[in-house]
Order: structure tokens, then sequence, then C-alpha cells
């Protein structure tokens, strides 16, 4: 790469504030996942009995399944918010960058 281009590039205004905002929102998504995730299986680990329990009287599936399909499934949401806001707003201030630097 040209170390020129570099550092217009990172010494550009735009740029920090489409690294800070990026990360900060990654961060955000990462934390709230986390918690989902541990609180999971700290439930798991102190309170087993929560999730073994079975969602009706005649019923094989315990509560345990429903809340592991949710999980999963948050995974994909926050993925879909992410992948949402990169394509607009990222997407845009990186054009910017781009067009100033030309």
């Amino acid at each position: 790469m040209n170390q020129e281009l570099v550092d217009k590039v990172t010494s550009h205004p735009k740029y920090n504030e489409l690294v800070s905002k990026r990360t900060k929102f990654a961060w955000i998504l990462s934390i709230i996942m986390l918690v989902i995730y541990y609180s999971f299986i700290m439930v798991l680990a102190f309170a087993p009995g929560v999730l073994g329990a079975k969602i009706s009287a005649g019923s094989v599936i315990s509560v345990g399944i429903p809340v592991g399909v949710v999980i999963i499934i948050s995974a994909f949401i926050l993925t879909g918010i992410y992948v949402y806001r990169a394509n607009g707003e990222f997407d845009k201030l990186s054009n910017e960058i781009k067009e100033s630097i030309k």
C-alpha cells in the first residue's frame, strides 16, 4: 500500500469518526450478546431446574430448548442490526472519505 494514501485516510476526521462509531457499536452489540449468553450459562449452572422444567405436563420439551433457540435467533438479529447499520451509516462515511481523498 502507498504510505501517503494510508496517512491521508488515517488523518481524515471522518475516518476517526467512522472507527469510533463502528468500534463503539460493535462493543455494544458484543456486550448484549455476552449478557444473553452468560445469563443462560449462569441459570444453567446455578438453577438447572429452571431450564430443565417441562413446558407443560405432558410435554417432552423443556424450557431450555426454546430459550436456546431464542439465544441463537438473537445472535442472527444482532448480526442483522450490525449489517444494516454497516451498509447504511458506515458505508456512507467510508464513501465520503474515499471521495474527499481522490
